[in-house]
């Protein structure tokens, strides 16, 4: 077995600029991912045929990401109407998984990453169906043609996967359950290497036929079930056969004179949102973006923000979730009240809102106006890195978010859904309008990236390319609501960093492929005048915007 060849550190010393187009954009962190959708573009799809090409085209060229094994959340922003739509495409715990049972399995009171109890019903499959059922204009066969393509095709693997891929391959892929039929020869393919996935695109050929049902029923679904339970899991085909997206009313906040958008809970988004509320009542516009004061100010924000998301967000079905609470100016007020300007408050604790409780993300914009900012996610790389035999693609590990604290809102049920890291965000002018999809993928750093992306965005009038080149902080929220280490990308001034550790901020700089903390985003602005279009994409991923 020939070993791979080793990869440089990464390092950013090249620039890009802004792409400008008008008859329609992606942005993605792939190249042929993002070609995939300029192709259903060019015939006649509009943002949403597109946005389901680029996610399956994601899934072939970069599964140490992403996959029909996974889960998918979406924002659509339909032109006519004026109106946002949020999509939940993410799935449930299999019925017969007990806290009780992980306790009694597992021997520890922390669930294993890579067991296949962490494996929740994959709702992307289903997820991607919904969002053409309701907005798109093309048949599943001929979105995903381009994906098939590649998958049977083959494809050189970009660098940035490579690395990631390699490192699947010596982690969970190496022990896991058919781990083999994504790799070659048990390893991770070098940059430039072809690369195909036959079992992936007879997948995407049982889809492209029979619709979702072809997924949740049938011979993919009983491979699912055969390959978990033979691992010692719990799901079953009632399990699959049962699960379903949701449509739901997307939470948002005004900033000024724009209106935020994120998907609401079970996923994360409201952390950026409470996040932007906390920081509107501060003059940030005098502000350089990588000032002392600045950062101090939006890591503050974000503790604040997290304690209360870490606890509050959870599954609606089995909670009763204060969303207009949370997200209300005079709430915002009251916890603006406990950040000191000038120190770090590292154990910030939840409020009481009521008076009387690993990830690939893009965006496509078309030539009518209309947006869609989309993401889907394995977690955790390639997730369990288990594959259902034959079919090319790893399970998910998005159960590994439960808590199994009985106490806590988002403790684990059967058939709930778990916390979710993964969110699309999207912002509205006041009159309603398109500003632009936008939005970091990359765990826990997603509202964290939100929140620095977007002020650079609204307060900073940055351009997409330039918003998603300055450097980022991450807060290490491992540990819940305590406060976690700062690590600062390599970028961020030296005097800045000494300034923060001596406000009480226990700083970390981070280089080189540690730079992956920080997440890889995306970005495409719509001039309401003129339909001029504006993307960037993340230089942290191998990916680009291009335009028609």
């Amino acid at each position: 077995m020939s070993l791979p060849a080793p990869l440089p550190p990464i390092e950013f010393h090249s620039r890009r600029s802004s792409v400008y187009g008008r008859r329609g954009m992606v942005a993605s962190s792939q190249p042929l991912a993002t070609a995939a959708g300029l192709e259903i573009l060019l015939h006649g799809g509009n943002a949403a045929d597109a946005a389901v090409a680029v996610a399956a085209a994601l899934n072939v060229t970069e599964p140490t990401s992403t996959g029909i094994g996974g889960d998918m959340f979406a924002l659509f922003y339909e032109a006519k109407a004026g109106q946002v739509t949020a999509l939940n495409g993410s799935g449930r715990a299999p019925a017969g998984l007990t806290r009780e049972r992980i306790l009694r399995e597992c021997l520890s009171p922390a669930l294993p990453a890579y067991h296949p109890f962490t494996v929740t019903i994959p709702g992307a499959c289903a997820g991607w169906c919904d969002l053409l059922d309701r907005h798109g204009t093309l048949s599943m066969a001929e979105v995903l043609a381009p994906a098939i393509s590649l998958a049977e095709g083959g494809f050189p693997v970009a660098p940035t996967t490579s690395y990631f891929w390699q490192a699947g391959a010596n982690r969970q892929l190496k022990t896991a359950p058919n781990g083999h039929e994504l790799t070659i020869e048990g390893r991770g393919p070098n940059p430039g290497e072809i690369f195909r996935n036959p079992g992936l695109a007879r997948t995407f050929r049982a889809v492209a036929e029979g619709g979702k049902k072809a997924y949740y029923e049938g011979p993919i679904a009983e491979a699912i079930v055969e390959v978990l339970q033979k691992a010692g899991g719990l799901m079953t085909a009632a399990d699959l056969a049962e699960h379903a997206s949701t449509w739901e009313e997307p939470a948002s906040v005004t900033f000024g004179d724009y209106r935020i958008y994120e998907c609401p809970p079970n996923g994360q988004g409201i952390t950026a949102l409470l996040a932007f509320n906390l920081l509107e009542g501060f003059g940030l516009a005098g502000l350089h973006p990588l000032s002392v004061e600045r950062l101090h100010l939006e890591i503050e924000a974000l503790r604040l923000a997290f304690a209360d998301a870490r606890w509050y967000v959870s599954d609606p079905e089995f909670n009763n979730i204060p969303l207009a609470e949370l997200l209300s100016k005079d709430y915002a007020a009251e916890r603006r009240k406990l950040i000191d300007p000038k120190r770090a408050s590292l154990n910030q604790k939840r409020g009481t809102p009521v008076a009387s409780s690993d990830t690939v993300y893009f965006c496509v914009v078309d030539e009518f106006g209309n947006a869609c900012s989309f993401i889907n996610s394995n977690y955790m790389g390639f997730g369990t890195g288990i594959v259902p035999k034959g079919w090319g693609f790893s399970l998910q590990n998005r159960g590994h978010n439960f808590s199994l604290d009985p106490e806590h809102p988002n403790r684990l049920e059967p058939k709930k859904r778990p916390y979710h890291t993964i969110i699309p965000g999207l912002i509205t002018r006041a009159d309603g309008s398109l500003f632009g999809p936008f939005g970091v993928m990359g765990g826990f750093m997603q509202p964290q990236g939100h929140l620095q992306v977007g002020l650079a965005l609204l307060t900073d009038g940055l351009d997409p390319q330039s918003a998603l080149d300055l450097p980022r902080f991450c807060i290490d929220i491992d540990n819940g609501e305590q406060g976690g280490a700062v690590l600062l990308e390599e970028g961020i001034p030296w005097r800045a960093a000494a300034e923060l550790a001596a406000m009480g901020h226990p700083v970390k700089p981070v280089s080189g492929w540690g730079r992956a903390t920080f997440g890889r985003g995306q970005i495409i602005l719509r001039d309401s005048a003129s339909g001029r279009l504006t993307g960037g994409s993340d230089p942290r991923a191998d990916g680009l915007a291009m335009t028609l």
